[in-house]
């Protein structure tokens, strides 16, 4: 994705039109229709709109194409809200035989006249068969095992942070895993449907992370709830042919916890070298 697409997406959100803090249940009430919209594949008119600016896949498109309009039997769903960004992200996994996703979508509002809030931007990074170790099935299996559930306020990570972890590990690629990641133990990658844990007290989300520079992750999008402890970044993965893709991170105490990956990945090219460089890295498919 070029510079020129990231500033299309955020011109959307005029810098007047952006919200200190934005209100959460408003929030939640437009993450709630968008995933009605995804569920009955007929949007509402708010996802249609010539005004939105709709993405897919890291490309520009209009929404009246987008997955947004093919009716998904969503099986689990967990959301991130951004007051201070006026943003949600939503990871959902659907596992449909015939129509297998896991997608991660983020969702920027701008204010309304009448002091509610719109939707201006639906940025989703969309996962399939043949995509990135993908099979739905196994990766809900892992999900439904791990709690993103509220941390205390006292315990808390605070903004600067949780972005500045997001950052550090994907600072891995173009630094040669010299990056100074805060990891946990435990740690836990879900990588598509691949896991690095197996339920020990060692688990390690650090296996496979790269030796040498790589080309570097790109044009990040960040949401951040400070209340989870969670940053969503989608992106661009240089090392992996400029793969649309979605990182999620779990923060506690300050230590990395749990990584959610999804990659748009049909490249048979780039495939194989990512065999070659994950071949014994230790994932759980």
């Amino acid at each position: 994705m070029s510079r020129l697409t990231t500033a299309l997406l955020f011109a959307a959100l005029a810098p007047s039109a952006v919200l200190a803090r934005c209100q959460w249940s408003h929030m939640q009430d437009l993450t709630d229709a968008y995933l009605e919209s995804q569920t009955s594949g007929k949007p509402y008119a708010m996802f249609l709109s010539d005004k939105l600016v709709y993405r897919e896949n890291n490309r520009l498109t209009s929404p009246k194409v987008g997955i947004i309009n093919k009716p998904l039997a969503i099986a689990h769903q967990h959301r991130l809200i951004d007051q201070d960004n006026c943003a949600s992200y939503v990871e959902q996994i659907v596992t449909d035989p015939a129509n297998p996703y896991v997608i991660g979508t983020q969702l920027r509002f701008n204010e309304s006249a009448g002091g509610g809030l719109t939707v201006a931007a639906v940025d989703s990074i969309v996962t399939t068969t043949g995509d990135w170790l993908f099979n739905a099935n196994k990766t809900l299996s892992y999900v439904l095992k791990e709690n993103w559930g509220t941390i205390d306020n006292d315990v808390r990570t605070d903004r600067a942070t949780l972005r500045a972890t997001a950052d550090l590990y994907l600072d891995l690629w173009s630094t040669g895993g010299r990056s100074r990641v805060p990891w946990g133990a435990p740690c836990d990658r879900l990588e598509g449907s691949a896991y690095t844990g197996n339920g020990s007290a060692t688990d390690s989300c650090a296996v496979g992370i790269p030796t040498a520079a790589q080309p570097p992750v790109t044009d990040r999008r960040y949401v951040i709830d400070e209340t989870v402890g969670a940053v969503s970044v989608l992106c661009t993965m240089g090392a992996m042919g400029d793969a649309p893709d979605s990182h999620e991170f779990r923060v506690e105490k300050g230590r990395l916890r749990y990584v959610h990956t999804m990659t748009v990945l049909r490249n048979q090219t780039a495939l194989l070298r990512m065999g070659r460089v994950r071949r014994s890295v230790n994932l759980h498919g």
